[in-house]
């Protein structure tokens, strides 16, 4: 093989059979062709041209912040030393929300309403040079999938990321980077197959040899040996400085006054349209992006409750909330599905607030819900004095492991205190945002999607339904619920609207504003066993909107649907 033919980036985007067959008669075949041919082509396998930021108006200006990120980028392209690079023949012209980005390399958003949103320009795909030689392979490190789509939209390689890397690599190594992508396994699943840690010698015998054609994603220099890298569980493994797509970082740049954000989740904040000294619940909010920008257009006068069932997503949100110096936000560690909490018999109120430190959540989950049985160990003091853990079972002692050897991972607590809720009383809040967990197949880049099954998309509509009558309850009469998702499954979101209305004759749905996103779809799917889901009926697909990712706007797949709530049934 052509050496050049390998180190390109060329993904393959890869479905479920059944996904891919369901998809097909869902938006029929010849549409879906298309969709399919641009996720997999041009789109699906890029992130977008630009980076998206919401200015935070409370401590600045669009201008200024337009005039420092100029000022940002000129700084970086005197000290770029990488000008030689020249892009392919395919790249395309970049805008979004029609506005050309070719000539403006940071503009202001023109749609009515979103003045504080700012586009910042990327470029790419751009050939990277390769340090190959015949029958001397780079020196390169294989790093996991989601580590890789985040290298795409920006970030660097961090040591958690990287599952291989070649042998005699030192810091300050050049090293050509490639992705390691899941691949069938023997159970009938998907796994990636690499031990963390093994030699990369640059031979056909390489884990994934084959299957990384066309998946290197750049380059960069090592800021730690080998060694280094597979001891730590933390910390910056390569600093990225050839990269297939580049996108500014924006990294703790005008820390306080931006915040980088898809433009249709910043849409769906704007259609729940928040007003000064209401009470708005956020369901799903980690890691907070919705809800500062809730409180944000509410000028920070009222109260925006935000509730996730992670300690440290509620954690990310009061961050999130302190750095964009927002004063209106409550977070809450509640799981949504028990978001509705009626009063006691003498007509107290609902418990909220109750302080939680980490070790006191990780206890209470493990007590609670992995095994109870622990509740009725006792604790036995050691020689000095300190407590000992609960009996630990092998599998216990196995995660632990894991966890020294990979990192602790995003569900593990890292400290600090939250507050704990028990929910809240039916029609308390006067808008509620619903923006649920979903299969994210809306997402870009992605580099794979195999393990998402016909099952799995069921069970998430199934789940999101669940949600919805929750929030159903706790919204007032006359109030509003915005229900959104980051998916392209019609069964997630014009199934969800379907079900919304048809259960609930008291919704309605409602215009939207600002609209830039399309048309839902209208109809129905049958599958071959029998299952039956419906979805807009004519003169509903207007009133929500589905953000296609091969579309004119170079967005993320995207869905957003309003609904005003009447009198309700006693």
């Amino acid at each position: 093989m052509d050496p050049s033919e390998r180190y390109c980036y060329n993904p393959t985007l890869r479905w479920n059979p059944q996904v891919e067959e369901y998809f097909s008669k869902a938006y029929g075949a010849e549409v879906f062709s298309r969709i399919s041919k641009a996720l997999t082509s041009n789109h699906f396998r890029r992130p977008s041209c630009y980076s998206c930021i919401r200015v935070n108006t409370l401590r600045t200006t669009t201008e200024a912040v337009i005039e420092k990120i100029l000022e940002i980028q000129c700084e970086k392209r005197q000290n770029d030393t990488l000008k030689n690079l020249h892009m392919n023949d395919d790249s395309e012209s970049q805008s979004v929300a029609g506005f050309s980005l070719e000539t403006n390399p940071v503009l202001k958003c023109e749609i009515p309403g979103l003045d504080y949103v700012v586009f910042a320009k990327g470029s790419g795909p751009h050939d990277i040079q390769y340090d190959y030689q015949q029958d001397r392979p780079p020196k390169e490190i294989i790093v996991s999938r989601k580590c890789a789509e985040a290298v795409l939209r920006g970030a660097q390689v961090y040591v958690p990321g990287i599952l291989a890397c070649s042998a005699h690599v030192e810091k300050g190594d050049l090293v050509a980077v490639s992705v390691g992508v899941e691949q069938p396994s023997r159970d009938n699943g998907w796994a990636i197959g690499i031990t963390r840690g093994i030699v990369l010698q640059g031979l056909k015998t390489d884990p994934h040899y084959l299957e990384r054609d066309g998946l290197y994603i750049g380059q960069g220099i090592t800021t730690m040996s080998r060694a280094g890298i597979f001891r730590g569980l933390s910390g910056l493994g390569v600093d990225m400085t050839d990269r297939v797509f580049r996108l500014s970082s924006f990294n703790d740049v005008l820390k306080g006054d931006i915040f980088l954000q898809n433009l249709p989740s910043i849409i769906t904040a704007h259609v729940l349209d928040p007003q000064e000294g209401e009470r708005i619940l956020d369901m799903c909010a980690a890691p907070g992006g919705k809800t500062t920008a809730i409180a944000s257009l509410m000028k920070d006068k009222g109260e925006v409750i935000a509730v996730d069932r992670s300690h440290n997503k509620v954690l990310e949100i009061h961050n999130l909330a302190a750095e964009l110096g927002l004063n209106s936000i409550k977070a809450y560690k509640l799981d949504a599905l028990k978001a509705v909490c009626e009063t006691n018999i003498n007509g107290g109120e609902v418990k909220v607030g109750q302080s939680q430190t980490s070790q006191e959540s990780e206890s209470e989950s493990a007590s609670s819900v992995i095994n109870p049985v622990l509740d009725k160990v006792n604790k036995i003091p050691d020689d000095e004095g300190t407590k000992v853990g609960c009996y630990k079972s092998k599998a216990e002692e196995r995660k632990q492991r894991r966890i020294m050897k990979n990192g602790p991972g995003r569900n593990q607590s890292t400290g600090g205190r939250v507050n704990k809720c028990e929910g809240f009383s039916p029609n308390s809040f006067d808008r509620v945002l619903l923006d649920a967990p979903c299969s994210a197949l809306g997402l870009r880049p992605r580099l794979f999607a195999g393990e998402d099954t016909v099952d799995s998309l069921r069970r998430h509509g199934k789940y999101q339904k669940r949600l919805f009558d929750q929030a159903v309850q706790l919204v007032r009469p006359g109030g509003v619920i915005v229900y959104s998702t980051c998916t392209i499954n019609p069964g997630e979101n014009e199934a969800l609207v379907r079900y919304a209305l048809d259960t609930y004759k008291f919704l309605s749905l409602a215009q939207q504003n600002p609209r830039i996103g399309g048309p839902g779809l209208v109809g129905h799917y049958e599958s071959s066993e029998g299952k039956f889901e419906e979805w807009l009926r004519p003169g509903e697909q207007d009133l929500v909107q589905r953000f296609d990712p091969s579309g004119p706007h170079d967005t993320i797949g995207f869905f957003i649907a309003k609904f005003t709530v009447g009198p309700k049934d006693s």
